[in-house]
């Protein structure tokens, strides 16, 4: 699978994959990643991508040209490129679009700087729009790295143990129950008993009952969203 970023700043998003998994991936040929900066495009004789936004407000917004070009000549190299721009007006990045989004061939994701992307082009070249949370960023860089990990991480071989991804949170409305590593005893804390005593169906009920009480303390909403679907 290939994944681009079209960003102004390549140094933010690349150090990410030089260790762990997707460093891995991308060593086996699982992964490609590459970069393209619309600076390339300006047309403007000191490689301008921002202007003052019309209608009057604060702060620079990346103007179309460069854009309109980058993604022109990215579609001319392969059509079937699926573009994603970041920004906080969109809906939100859940596991499930991870999972779909893992089928792709090849994903771009476009990062907007400073007051955002002129909307012509997102209205012309978006396949989808996704934000990552409710809050500012400085730019799309981070949120691009976020959903490139959750989406590469569905990926066939990416994982080691692909029975890792079903025990997740938000595999299910539950959030995924407590984990432990020995020793079995740190500093007077312990593991759970039944952890311990090899009995398979306790343990699956011990967990169960520990990511509902985690769900119902950090996330009362898939709570009940799991509730409803147990009846």
């Amino acid at each position: 699978m290939k994944f681009t970023f079209v960003t102004l700043f390549k140094n933010l998003v690349d150090g990410y994959f030089s260790d762990s998994i997707l460093s891995r991936a991308i060593e086996k040929d699982i992964l490609t990643i590459e970069y393209i900066n619309p600076r390339d495009y300006s047309n403007n004789k000191h490689c301008k991508v921002d202007d003052t936004a019309v209608g009057g407000g604060a702060g620079m917004v990346m103007n179309p040209q460069p854009l309109y070009d980058c993604l022109d000549d990215l579609k001319k190299q392969d059509e079937n490129v699926h573009i994603i721009f970041l920004t906080p007006v969109a809906k939100s990045f859940t596991q499930n679009d991870a999972k779909r989004l893992a089928k792709k061939s090849h994903i771009a994701f476009v990062s907007g700087r400073y007051e955002g992307i002129d909307e012509r082009v997102v209205e012309e070249y978006s396949d989808e729009v996704f934000s990552i949370g409710d809050y500012i960023l400085t730019g799309g860089e981070l949120p691009s790295l976020v959903m490139c990990d959750a989406i590469s991480r569905n990926v066939n071989e990416v994982l080691g143990n692909s029975d890792s991804l079903s025990i997740e949170s938000f595999e299910s409305e539950l959030l995924e129950a407590p984990s432990f590593s020995k020793p079995q005893k740190y500093r007077n804390n312990s593991v759970p008993k039944e952890y311990l005593k090899g009995n398979h169906s306790k343990i699956r009920s011990l967990k169960l009952a520990l990511s509902e009480c985690k769900t119902k303390f950090f996330r009362p909403d898939q709570l009940i969203k799991h509730k409803n679907q147990s009846y």
